[in-house]
């Protein structure tokens, strides 16, 4: 039983990885919120924009490594489920806190000449989970759970003085779990998945310098279809049944637009418009090598799911203050949520969010700097009404959110 757990967990957790996604990756990225792109300035520039690794200076080499913890608020639900006009039952209940570890590691290596620079980065950007403990919400979400590893080694070519392109290859490894257990309701039907898979992509990037103290930049994260297959077991009571299966669900593409100025050298402002192409995900359709026994299993296993998600955008304002010796960074961000009331489901209860987030980095000595920054995702309530959503969900969800709180240290030599 293994790479079809990706097929499941992705299917839901791809929806974790996209309202709850990570896109902050450094100590600079967690205090401005990612709005990080058009004024970057360490060894993470060749994750966030590899085009500015020809803008660095040109006798270092430069290093940062770091770790993330972020903690996942519970899911306050209340209100009902309804399976059918008649079929309808309270299922108040929250989700359980998760706390999580994502480390991070950056490099960006000295000019090779004729215009070239290379780097690295080795991320987490994934790495959240979904899990209930109440009945009617483990039916669908007892836990959904999906880790991603990302190596980026990356390029730049410095055009000209003020312009430069950069770009690379993903390489991410993924593995995740899916649990449902209909036990408590009057749905006995349970499901167990687990696996992994290795996929592909690429990345493009580009900064114009208008004037010294402005940059204008632009980056790309193509888009990844997973294309999973292995094996799912699927049980109506205590009966299971084992199935060859596939599917195959997108991670979106996105583009990212900034600009960034500077003052006297020590006050940097930064705009961010980050459009997310979520509208990929159409349907969730799995596959099956043979017919799925008892039938009526059928419509719960087999009919394809209507997701109908929408591109989203998130707009980030970031400021960096730099004090000689002590750096301060903070930034607001607004980022919308990719899913429809109507599709909204248990294993990813996501709305709009609000963002706030705050560091500092202190340079211990000329080539040694250390740090910390702390992030505040304040997801909105939710309500849906009866004859609202398609699976049958009524009431309010609350809460969730995440709170991430980094620690980085960065070395020139």
């Amino acid at each position: 039983m293994k790479k079809i757990i990706t097929l499941s967990v992705v299917t839901s957790s791809l929806v974790l990885a996209g309202a709850y996604k990570v896109p902050e990756q450094s100590l600079n990225s967690m205090a401005l919120g990612a709005a990080y792109v058009a004024h970057t300035d360490g060894a993470d520039t060749a994750y966030f924009n590899p085009a500015n690794m020809a803008f660095l200076k040109s006798d270092k080499q430069f290093m940062e490594v770091g770790l993330t913890w972020a903690h996942l608020p519970s899911n306050a639900f209340e209100g009902h489920q309804a399976f059918s006009a008649t079929e309808v039952y309270g299922a108040s209940g929250g989700s359980v806190c998760e706390d999580l570890h994502l480390p991070f590691i950056h490099y960006v290596s000295k000019p090779l000449g004729n215009g070239l620079r290379w780097g690295a980065s080795l991320t987490v950007p994934g790495g959240l989970t979904k899990r209930w403990e109440t009945p009617y919400q483990k039916l669908s979400a007892e836990e959904f759970s999906l880790k991603i590893i990302e190596v980026n080694p990356v390029v730049s070519y410095k055009a000209m003085d003020n312009l430069a392109f950069g770009g690379g290859l993903r390489l991410i490894y993924s593995e995740g779990t899916v649990y449902s257990d209909g036990s408590g309701t009057t749905k006995p039907i349970k499901r167990e998945m687990e696996g992994d898979t290795i996929e592909y992509g690429y990345n493009l990037a580009m900064t114009y310098k208008p004037m010294p103290s402005v940059n204008v930049a632009a980056t790309y994260r193509s888009n990844i279809d997973l294309d999973e297959e292995g094996e799912a077991n699927l049980y109506m009571g205590d009966m299971g049944h084992q199935y060859s299966a596939e599917v195959s669900v997108p991670l979106p593409a996105a583009l990212n637009l900034a600009v960034s100025k500077t003052w006297s050298d020590r006050y940097t402002l930064e705009f961010n418009y980050e459009r997310t192409y979520w509208s990929a995900y159409e349907e969730l359709d799995f596959n099956y090598g043979s017919a799925i026994q008892p039938a009526s299993l059928v419509p719960i296993f087999d009919t394809p799911k209507t997701k109908d998600w929408e591109d989203t955008n998130t707009y980030r304002l970031g400021a960096t203050i730099d004090f000689d010796n002590i750096t301060l960074m903070m930034a607001y961000s607004k980022d919308e949520s990719p899913v429809p009331k109507k599709y909204l489901s248990y294993e990813l209860p996501d709305s709009d969010a609000n963002i706030y987030s705050i560091g500092l980095r202190f340079d211990t000595t000329k080539n040694l700097s250390w740090g910390f920054a702390y992030l505040y995702d304040d997801k909105e309530e939710i309500t849906l009404n009866a004859g609202e959503n398609d699976n049958g969900i009524i009431g309010k969800f609350s809460g969730g959110g995440a709170q991430l709180f980094t620690a980085g240290l960065s070395y020139e030599f």
